[in-house]
């Protein structure tokens, strides 16, 4: 795990000493590689699990006429979540200044789309820039949260990855966009194709446990934008937020936005190249131990138990 925080050096650690006895071959084996991997997906999701939460719990609970406002308790909570990912050591200072990042990109976006009538908040609350309540940066911000964590849980390298400054003109440019399309001809077709060109040959690789997943980048950040989607239909219906045709009566966001979200992915993977640089897979060389159990040993001195020899 590249660039641990110390509190999940001290949970990897731990769970190697859980797993080392775990089988390196057969149906177990796959077991274990699916929890592991489940484990880390959920630990990746942290900041965005507690903000939903926190969202919905304020839908049941918070009393209408309760002070402060219930925009100003989702702000303050989601604050409070932050500080909580740096306290307790879930997030790096590094990681941390590429949210902030993610919360004045998405928080301009806002300011933009609320006045263009793309969608409202309740009127109600202090802490709040024009009709933007601020707790709307923070769900900008857990996305950016989710991306900078899984790509440090996964040790996520890439094959055949596209020049930087070219995916930076692209996301540069799908940002734009989102702005210019209310007043100008909507480029989000023509962007989306240059990203499906750029990002095709691109292959992703995620260790897990002792298996390392290689899978089609687009494929990854098409399935990303339909948890994003799933997790914006539960904050309309939790009322953070409404589109227009919502006004009337809640009702599922329309499908058309994975669109939007697989655009605003790349956004987001721009941002977080800022971190973590685009890496290609470790050179692998498979040695043996003395008992000729094959260990892999890739080019940072780390071994494993491998389960098959590349």
């Amino acid at each position: 795990m590249r660039m641990a925080t110390s509190l999940e050096r001290r949970i990897d650690a731990a769970a190697h000493v859980l797993l080392r006895d775990a089988p390196a071959h057969g149906i177990r084996a796959r077991l274990v590689e699916v929890v592991v991997f489940i484990v880390k997906q959920a630990w990746a999701c942290v900041f965005g699990a507690a903000l939903l939460a926190v969202i919905v719990a304020a839908r049941l609970w918070y009393p209408e006429d309760a002070a402060p406002a219930r925009n100003d308790a989702l702000t303050i909570a989601a604050l409070l979540i932050q500080v909580a990912m740096i306290a307790f050591r879930l997030e790096t200072g590094r990681e941390l200044w590429v949210i902030i990042l993610f919360h004045i990109t998405g928080t301009v976006m806002e300011l933009f789309k609320t006045d263009a009538g793309s969608w409202t908040y309740d009127a109600e609350g202090m802490l709040r820039v024009a009709g933007v309540p601020l707790f709307s940066g923070f769900m900008y911000a857990a996305v950016g949260s989710y991306m900078v964590r899984v790509h440090r849980l996964f040790d996520l390298r890439f094959t055949r990855y596209p020049r930087r400054w070219i995916t930076t003109l692209l996301g540069s440019a799908i940002y734009a966009n989102f702005f210019t399309h209310h007043f100008w001809w909507d480029a989000r077709w023509v962007l989306l194709a240059a990203v499906v060109l750029l990002w095709m040959p691109s292959v992703l690789h995620a260790r897990v446990w002792r298996a390392t997943l290689r899978l089609p980048l687009l494929t990854v950040f098409a399935g990303v934008a339909v948890f994003i989607y799933l997790a914006e239909n539960i904050g309309t219906w939790a009322g953070a937020w409404s589109y227009p045709d919502q006004l009337a009566g809640w009702h599922p966001v329309s499908p058309s936005k994975l669109v939007s979200w697989f655009l605003l992915m790349m956004i987001s993977v721009v941002l977080v190249t800022m971190v973590y640089r685009p890496e290609p897979p470790a050179v692998t060389l498979m040695v043996r131990d003395e008992g000729g159990t094959p260990l892999r040993r890739d080019r940072r001195g780390d071994a494993a138990l491998e389960t098959t020899a590349e």
